[in-house]
C-alpha cells in the first residue's frame, strides 16, 4: 500500500474490515464505515474497532448455540 494516498475503511456485511484506497469505488458486498485518512490512521481505527475476527454469521450462529 502507498503512503502517499487517502485510504477508507470498508466493512461488509460479516463485519470484516478492510483499507480501500479513498479514490477507487468501493467494491460490491462492502461499504464505507465512515473512517478516511492516512494508511496508518485507517489501520489504527479497524484495530480499535475490529476486536473479534470471527465472521458475523459465526458469531450468531456459536452464541445461539449456548
Amino acid at each position: 500500500m502507498n503512503d502517499d494516498i487517502r485510504y477508507q475503511v470498508l466493512v461488509n456485511d460479516e463485519g470484516q474490515y478492510s483499507l480501500w484506497p479513498a479514490h477507487n469505488e468501493v467494491p460490491a458486498g462492502w461499504r464505507p464505515d465512515g473512517t478516511e485518512g492516512t494508511r496508518q490512521e485507517c489501520s489504527t481505527h479497524v484495530d480499535q474497532v475490529w476486536t473479534d475476527m470471527r465472521p458475523r454469521s459465526l458469531r450468531e450462529q456459536m452464541d445461539a448455540g449456548r
